[in-house]
């Protein structure tokens, strides 16, 4: 068994220093949630906060095979994307506060973050309203001849709005170089995707299309990456889209302060016992790649360095009103 499980991760072009990569991203995004909670919980963070925890392996699956000029549109759940994609820790979190040296300069906060220079397209609060800026930003790369792919992250309760079946027509009929990822955690809001579509399984729809769909354990980070190398490598070899389904689970409600009357405990717990970071952890330890104590030390730097950064954001000064406007009108 371990021997096929060596000969899967090397498939996968994974060794040792990937690995330790995969398993820092994971362990900084699941520490900036924590730890963004904890100041929620005390009154020091604006707005809301809509956690990512649970769903670390999404995000840091598909980008660990993203290259720096690859693009991709997020959501209103977004900083396990930011991050994996390359987006700065400190100018993210002090974004998240609305401060003035945010990676936005604060104007975009908790839910509209964005980044460029790293393909960062931005994070949207409407439910499936990324989606048909990405399907451009996929068409941009079809102009400029380049092989470059996008892909844009949703939900499942997306996969029910006209932006994506639109979208997903366009992609399919353009051949365009765009991954769809539907991170499925089956609760639109609060409301069980169950009770809102008669198929469940987000993946079965790429068929319609004509495309390539595919349902995926979306807590094996390991499983995610196979998946996104595979729609990757057919974007870039100009075979056209992919819609990826990631089976997954937010472990806290919809926003901080959701009570989540709508799901069980007992339902819960399930899919606590499928956390996709300590998961990859007794991957990790299995392999060799480190020892235990090695990779205590790996998670107190990892959260020291997120401690740090909301500490800086905290200490930040707010944007000047007198900018307001910056970056709204042109001259």
């Amino acid at each position: 068994m371990a021997r096929k499980k060596q000969v899967a991760l090397n498939s996968l072009g994974l060794g040792a220093e990937q690995a330790l990569k995969i398993y820092a991203k994971l362990v900084e995004i699941r520490q900036c949630e924590q730890q963004l909670n904890t100041a929620f919980a005390k009154n020091l963070f604006p707005g809301y906060i809509h956690s990512y925890q649970g769903q670390e392996a999404c995000a840091v699956g598909v980008c660990s095979t993203l290259r720096d000029d690859d693009c991709i549109v997020s959501t209103h759940r977004g900083r396990g994307h930011y991050l994996a994609k390359g987006m700065a820790l400190e100018p993210m979190v002090c974004e998240m506060f609305g401060k003035a040296n945010g990676i936005c300069g604060g104007r975009g906060g908790e839910m509209h973050a964005a980044d460029p220079a790293v393909g960062i397209l931005g994070g949207n609060g409407i439910v499936g309203g990324g989606i048909p800026y990405a399907t451009g930003a996929a068409y941009s790369a079809v102009l400029d001849g380049s092989d470059r792919v996008c892909v844009v992250f949703f939900g499942e309760g997306a996969s029910n709005q006209g932006s994506f079946h639109e979208s997903l027509n366009l992609a399919a009929a353009w051949n365009l170089p765009l991954i769809f990822v539907c991170e499925n955690n089956l609760y639109a809001e609060m409301t069980p995707f169950r009770d809102t579509s008669r198929q469940i399984d987000v993946a079965e729809r790429a068929h319609g299309y004509g495309i390539s769909g595919h349902s995926v354990d979306g807590n094996d980070v390991l499983a995610v990456r196979a998946a996104s190398l595979a729609a990757v490598g057919q974007a870039r070899a100009g075979k056209g889209p992919t819609l990826l389904e990631l089976k997954t689970y937010r472990h806290g409600g919809h926003f901080q302060g959701d009570p989540c009357h709508y799901r069980s405990r007992e339902e819960e717990q399930l899919w606590l016992e499928r956390d996709p970071v300590q998961r990859f952890r007794n991957v990790v330890l299995q392999q060799g790649w480190q020892s235990e104590n090695q990779l205590a030390a790996l998670e107190a730097g990892i959260e020291a360095q997120v401690g740090a950064a909301i500490d800086l954001a905290l200490r930040s000064p707010d944007p000047d009103p007198s900018e307001a406007l910056r970056h709204v009108y042109a001259n």
